[in-house]
């Protein structure tokens, strides 16, 4: 399959269930929360892994020339780690709010 593909039906996967009305008080009512509450931790980590992956070999890369630069490329890697972060909360929010 197509990978931009899976991602959009992820994403409306992950929508629909967001903005879905909620009916009546019955056993199913919140067992949406849980696989979306997932989804966004499990697609932000992979996200944000790709970009600390490929920033830390540039990084590197940049160093092995310059060793200088040490400190002007981790701010790059903790941007990109709080995506994860910032999945983590759109989770939380997801399962308590």
């Amino acid at each position: 399959m197509n990978k931009k593909f899976v991602i959009a039906v992820l994403f409306l996967f992950v929508t629909a269930a967001l903005f879905a009305q909620e009916g009546e008080a019955d056993s199913s009512s919140g067992t949406w929360r849980y696989p979306a509450a997932a989804i966004a931790v499990g697609l932000s980590c992979l996200g944000g892994g790709i970009a600390v992956g490929r920033i830390g070999a540039a990084a590197m890369g940049a160093m092995s020339e310059n060793p200088e630069l040490s400190g002007k490329a981790l701010p790059f890697v903790g941007l990109a780690e709080g995506i994860c972060l910032w999945g983590f909360l759109v989770a939380l929010l997801i399962l308590f709010l």
